[in-house]
């Protein structure tokens, strides 16, 4: 009897760098993170102005952001209309991806400057779903509360991440070798949280995420 199981929707995989990181560059990681990360903020995140009205306050308003307006239309298409734009999908597969390249070199799991189109060392796959025939269209209204168990989780399983790459810097500056243990770590966490992110937010599946760094 076949025991094998279908893999998640949502998939990640970083290669181990063999070769000796670079001490200097991941001593300053956070100065050099700083160019793309602006990227990904004007990409991902919302916009805000501020101006004063005609009794004199001061008036902020702030944009939803891109992912949080991506979200929202997606799910209002799931529900009224049973449909996910293969385009909409697209965008969202490939900023995750950047976002995830980013976040990798952050966390000194690799010393390539992050690409805005190339894969790199970074795999991240995720598969586009049918939505009349593989989704709910009432789940994602409730999607994100059925996912607070695992934001608990990742809560402290962050905590952990953040003191295993604080580890990791010490032992690259020394060594110029990222801890095998701390590295599937990390990794493990990011692989978590991705696919809690398919699941609730990205809305790419009805498959419950399991509890697993794996």
């Amino acid at each position: 009897m076949n025991t094998t199981t279908e893999p998640y929707a949502a998939r990640l995989e970083i290669d181990y760098p063999e070769e000796p990181l670079d001490r200097l560059s991941s001593a300053l990681r956070i100065f050099y993170i700083i160019p793309i990360g602006i990227v990904l903020a004007a990409l991902s995140g919302g916009s805000s102005s501020t101006w004063v009205d005609e009794t004199g306050e001061k008036v902020t308003s702030s944009g939803g952001g891109i992912t949080a307006g991506l979200f929202f239309a997606t799910l209002l298409m799931i529900v009224f209309r049973q449909r996910y734009p293969r385009w909409w999908f697209d965008f969202a597969k490939e900023l995750t991806r950047f976002s995830s390249r980013v976040g990798s070199y952050l966390v000194l799991l690799t010393d390539q400057y992050p690409s805005t189109e190339d894969e790199q060392t970074v795999h991240l796959d995720i598969d586009y779903p049918d939505a009349k025939e593989d989704l709910n269209r009432w789940l994602p209204l409730v999607k994100w509360l059925l996912a607070i168990p695992h934001y608990i989780v990742l809560f402290f399983l962050a905590i952990g991440a953040v003191f295993a790459v604080i580890g990791a810097w010490f032992a690259i500056l020394f060594t110029g070798q990222y801890p095998r243990a701390l590295f599937d770590y990390v990794v493990g966490v990011g692989r978590w949280g991705l696919r809690v992110n398919a699941y609730a937010f990205l809305l790419v599946t009805d498959e419950y995420p399991p509890f697993s760094l794996s």
